[in-house]
């Protein structure tokens, strides 16, 4: 609809048929609500309509011909869409546009359709002896991009892809260049392509109605074969876009985004060119023994890069499988599940439950996540069971769990719609969570003010009022001047904090005492001005909405970090109310989902405690078994236990700590000491190398099952491939250890299994796949036959024992470990656009490989100039726990002082060199702040 929002009826009549509509609505939508179809060139349903290429044009009785997209319809109306005026218009312009096109169209991946084309056939015109055929030397095609085929002389000029880019994706990275007949798109500044500045998100190509823009063949052949389209969600981060499979039997051809509450049809690099890492060549499909005669267990495949690999910037990408598999033998199901369910039972017979742990994984589903816990609850006997929530938002967790009584996000990230003001902090959500930044972007165009707050400068900050660049590790002290100045000059929500919160007397203490502007600025950087100038904007403000990532979360002070946020927010009024709340960017695809299952150690599924004896009564019965009353050790605790032989058996699904965990080397370590470790995965991973069996699982395509995204929604998964080789689905393997060691579990599908967790549960109670559909549900959702969900959360009171939110007063204090002469400068882990936690699945991607190939530091231009290290030169960081060796990266959004090293390369173990230094309440590892050196290795 186009404009304002309606308010009254209007009716007309299109080719013959009467139609009642919304004022405001234009003739093209009109014509689609009846199903009549007017053909558009330059226009598309998510776009603002321009009227460009006149192909819509209908008959409303004029003098001239109107453009559908943009006439608004008008009472007693009458429109012939098809007439032979009509007619005779659009097979002039097909005509026109045909003799541009060139005579051959590209491979495209699956083949794709000229909408020039089909206008063509529907007319029964055919290209002109005298068109072009491709044949302008001024209009060539680039190739730059791996993932996006450029014909210019294929182009219309409609400018679809350029609002797409600016519009949708809010990427402004094409524009026009040229006059006249030489007028085409350009990127950037007239750059081919693949060195734009574009993020290869592929929406130009999605909406581009000829073949000038294609999706290139994603690693395979195309093939002649039926095509499926299989409705389903994102196997990557935490947003959940909605996507459908368009596959064979036997391999998907392609990914388009799917309409839906979470995404409206976008993606990103990772949800459209990343999904073939599922038909790689190194799945598992076998189960696998360790041979006898290599024992001891140590790593099998080189770990860093060699160092004349070192010198060339081609170290070992995966798992080197010649290396590894010589070390196991193939087996059948049955020898490897009975050796699995009989070693991890005898470990438990002789030395308890507590001598067992397991690490799930967020990467799988709802079902999967909560029948490995209770597998460990109700069968190993003890509540050792973490995935990497723990490495994650543990500590916002206990932050809003201690402060407002939940550990949910309390609005969706599409509200920010609604929000007069956003602030995003700790988080690189363009790389991060790319499609929720596009809401952000999106959002400021509309009169949002946007706050960035972080260390790095991130491309947000573009769209941003404020940023603050603050310093490594000065997050409390930042907020606390922030909410210091709130206080001063009375920038309050006096009726909220005194009918909705407690304890806001000893914060105001503390902040008033401690933490003016001025006496934090040495500490994180910014000038009392711009903090003052900050607060203002939040405090003047009706509504604000907080993001935050792993730039709060993984610190040993993260805890404090998220309860600054929190209490920014209940000081501010901003819960409970629209454009609103707290939001914690969650990682992975269904780390919200492994949590609200049970995943954690210390509480069941739902967040029950495992320490209260009605909540362990009630799942002891409805298990059938005695149950452990004592929390169980999380990640970090698990691998310290394992190292000092209290932990002596582990099974890990879909993890891989020995790349993602912090101070690797220990935890390989532990690893290595294991009297049994059995691992399940998809690939050879740097953790199975040191199992004693390995069980070839399911990826993400070849399953059903739900998953949660950050905005609590519940969606269905569905299964687009059969599993390869002998490769079985995770909760059937799962359920086969414990009917094995004496639990029986037997299922008939995953909806069994959901069914059962959903029962014991209070928020996703009523819940069934078939309710679920095809948008899924937000949870809470008290009648799912008829509602979406509860989108705002707390709108009345907290779920605490008092109903009111939590004001928790938090003193600076420093990183666990601080950088001097020797470390001088301050490491900061994270991920890049195009990789996915350790690389298992990212790395094997064709075209994620080929758009970010190599691991990097990222050092100010500056600090290279010092140290006389030239951009892309080899150099060596050093921390006190380990050394690495890959290329230096010029980057002046990394301050002075400060490196940036994602963790995806194993070649280049980003988590050799970090702490495992815990935050004491979210037990989380400081990923973002350790002391390292660099020095020049050499050229390449």
């Amino acid at each position: 609809m186009s404009g304002a929002a309606a308010c009254s009826s209007i009716t007309l009549t299109i080719d013959g048929q009467s139609v009642t509509v919304a004022e405001g609505t234009t003739l093209w939508e009109a014509a689609r609500q009846i199903g009549i179809e007017i053909p558009a060139l330059c226009h598309s349903p998510r776009m603002q309509p321009v009227g460009v290429c006149r192909m819509c044009v209908v008959d409303v009785g004029a003098r001239t011909l109107v453009a559908s997209c943009v006439r608004e319809c008008e009472t007693g109306m009458v429109v012939q869409t098809n007439s032979a005026k009509v007619g005779r218009h659009r097979k002039m312009l097909t005509q026109l546009l045909l003799d541009e096109l060139p005579l051959a169209a590209p491979e495209t991946s699956p083949a794709k359709s000229c909408e020039v084309q089909e206008l063509a056939a529907r007319y029964g015109l055919t290209a002109s002896t005298n068109g072009n055929g491709g044949a302008d030397p001024t209009r060539a095609s680039d190739n730059s991009s791996p993932v996006i085929a450029v014909d210019h002389q294929a182009c219309i000029l409609c400018d679809r892809c350029i609002r797409a880019c600016d519009d949708i994706q809010s990427n402004e990275v094409i524009g026009r260049t040229g006059k006249g007949h030489a007028t085409r798109i350009a990127f950037d500044l007239d750059k081919p392509m693949g060195e734009s500045t574009c993020v290869s998100c592929g929406e130009c190509a999605a909406v581009c109605p000829t073949n000038a823009l294609t999706h290139k063949p994603v690693s395979l052949p195309i093939v002649d074969a039926a095509v499926r389209d299989v409705d389903s969600v994102c196997p990557y981060c935490g947003v959940g876009c909605a996507v459908t499979f368009h596959a064979t039997d036997d391999r998907v051809l392609s990914v388009s985004g799917r309409e839906s509450p979470v995404n409206h049809e976008r993606l990103c690099v990772k949800g459209r060119y990343g999904w073939d890492y599922a038909l790689h060549p190194q799945r598992l499909t076998k189960p696998l023994i360790r041979r006898e005669e290599f024992y001891p267990k140590g790593p099998l495949s080189p770990q860093v890069a060699r160092t004349d690999a070192a010198r060339t910037g081609k170290g070992v990408a995966v798992v080197d499988y010649d290396a590894v598999l010589p070390a196991f033998r193939e087996a059948t199901w049955d020898e490897a599940l009975d050796l699995v369910a009989g070693r991890l039972k005898q470990i438990r017979d002789t030395h308890g439950g507590g001598a067992l742990a397991g690490f799930g994984s967020a990467k799988c589903s709802n079902e999967e996540a909560y029948l490995f816990q209770k597998l460990v609850r109700a069968v190993f006997g003890s509540n050792n069971v973490d995935h990497c929530t723990r490495l994650c938002h543990a500590s916002s967790v206990a932050a809003l769990m201690e402060t407002i009584g939940s550990g949910a996000v309390t609005n969706v990230f599409a509200d920010v719609e609604r929000a007069e003001v956003a602030l995003l902090t700790g988080s690189h959500a363009s790389s991060n969570h790319p499609v929720a930044a596009t809401f952000i972007k999106e959002a400021t165009k509309q009169g949002t003010q946007l706050i960035v707050v972080d260390v790095r400068r991130n491309k947000l900050a573009d769209f941003a009022t404020h940023f603050a660049q603050i310093r490594p590790g000065s997050d409390v002290a930042f907020y606390n001047a922030v909410m210091h100045v709130l206080i001063d000059e009375d920038l309050l929500d006096h009726a909220f904090i005194q009918s909705r919160t407690e304890g806001f007397e000893s914060l105001k203490s503390l902040l008033l005492a401690d933490y003016a502007p001025e006496q934090v600025q040495e500490l994180c950087g910014i000038p009392p001005a711009e903090i003052r100038a900050i607060a203002r904007t939040i405090g003047r403000a009706g509504s604000m909405l907080i993001f935050w990532g792993m730039g709060i979360a993984q610190h040993t002070t993260g805890t404090d970090n998220a309860r600054c946020l929190i209490s920014l927010c209940l000081m501010t009024g901003n819960v409970g109310k629209p454009g609103s709340g707290l939001h914690p960017l969650r990682g992975q695809n269904n780390v919200q989902g492994a949590s609200d299952a049970g995943l954690i150690p210390m509480v069941y599924p739902d967040y029950q405690p495992v320490a209260d004896a009605g909540n362990r009564e009630k799942f002891e019965q409805a298990w059938g078994t005695a149950l452990d009353p004592n929390p169980g050790l999380t990640v970090v605790e698990i691998a310290h236990a394992a190292l000092g032989g209290e932990i002596r058996g582990m099974y890990i699904l879909g993890e891989n700590p020995s790349l993602s965990d912090p101070n690797l080397n220990e935890v390989r370590s532990a690893l290595a000491k294991l009297e049994f470790l059995a691992v399940q995965d998809i690939f050879l991973t740097e953790t199975a190398e040191f199992a004693d069996v390995i069980l070839p699982a399911s990826s993400y395509l070849e399953k059903t099952g739900t998953f949660t995204n950050t905005d609590r929604r519940v969606q269905v998964g569905r299964q687009v491939l059969e599993p390869p080789g002998e490769a079985r689905t995770d909760w059937r393997i799962t359920a086969e250890i414990a009917t094995r060691m004496g639990y029986p579990m037997t299922y008939e599908s995953s909806a069994e299994i959901f069914a059962e967790f959903a029962a014991l549960t209070k928020n996703y109670h009523g819940l069934t796949h078939e309710l679920l559909g095809q948008s899924g549900k937000l949870w809470p959702c008290p009648d799912p036959q008829t509602e979406d969900g509860v989108q705002i959360l707390f709108g009345e009171s907290f779920p605490t024992p008092s109903g009111r939110g939590k004001f928790v007063p938090c003193p600076y204090q420093p990183a666990d470990e601080l950088p001097d002469d020797e470390y001088p400068f301050v490491l900061n882990t994270g991920r890049v656009l195009e990789h996915w936690h350790t690389g298992t699945m990212t790395r094997r991607s064709q075209a994620l490989s080929a758009i970010e190939p190599e691991a990097f530091v990222a050092v100010n231009p500056g600090e290279l100039d010092r140290l006389q290290i030239a951009d892309g030169e080899m150099v060596r960081v050093s921390s006190r726990r380990g050394t690495i060796v890959l290329a230096a990266r010029s980057d002046d959004s990394v301050a002075t002082g400060s490196v940036f090293i994602p963790f995806h390369f194993r070649e280049a173990a980003a988590n050799a060199l970090t702490t495992d230094a815990l935050d004491p309440y979210g037990k989380i590892p400081e990923f973002k702040f350790c002391a390292v050196r660099i020095e020049a290795v050499g050229p390449r």
